[in-house]
């Protein structure tokens, strides 16, 4: 059975931050993307990050993380993460870890995920 599950968030101060990690299991997911979206109350779910299986190119970031948020991910174990610095108040949202889904330039679509994380709460404060 596949399971992503996500753990590291929780409560930051504006300007701070947080690292998500995603740990797969049930099968290698060295061969596929992996990434994140996430969702806000009243919003729907927005594509954060994504990076590519090895040698499947570089990292893809949201426009509003570009610069903030860094994906990266550890076959070896694999999991996937997502360091946010420099975190905003509107980066508050539960953040879903996501795998085997297509990159669209800068974006992905969440209609394309395959295996969903349970997500993880990210509550930015002012």
């Amino acid at each position: 059975q596949v399971q992503l599950v996500e753990s590291g968030g929780g409560l930051a101060q504006a300007g701070g931050s947080l690292r998500l990690s995603c740990a797969a299991s049930g099968r290698t997911f060295s061969t596929v993307t992996m990434g994140w979206f996430r969702q806000a109350p009243g919003k729907e779910r927005e594509f954060v990050a994504g990076i590519p299986w090895i040698g499947g190119g570089s990292p893809v970031y949201a426009d509003s993380m570009k610069g903030r948020f860094t994906i990266y991910r550890d076959n070896t174990k694999n999991t996937a993460y997502l360091q946010m610095n420099s975190l905003k108040p509107e980066d508050t949202a539960v953040y879903y870890c996501a795998a085997e889904f297509a990159l669209r330039g800068n974006s992905a679509s969440p209609t394309g995920v395959k295996y969903w994380g349970q997500g993880t709460q990210v509550t930015v404060s002012s």
